[in-house]
């Protein structure tokens, strides 16, 4: 199966937001301190905020139809 060039991208960057949140949730499991729940959350959301997403732009301009 193949996938159009937004499709493959966004399976990408899901793969990198998934590595980045495991590997954040992998660190505060080997810390001796608990972490709350919110402070849990901040530095997921602060893991995923460092990632370089590329931006995909879309094209409006089609010619044949595309189904995703």
């Amino acid at each position: 199966m193949s996938f159009c060039e937004h499709c493959e991208g966004q399976r990408f960057d899901r793969a990198q937001v998934l590595r980045v949140l495991r590997a954040t949730r992998k660190g505060l499991r080997s810390q001796d301190t608990r972490a709350s729940a919110e402070e849990a959350l901040a530095l997921a959301i602060n893991a995923v905020r460092t990632l370089e997403l590329p931006h995909l732009e879309i094209l409006e301009d089609f010619t044949d139809e595309v189904i995703h």
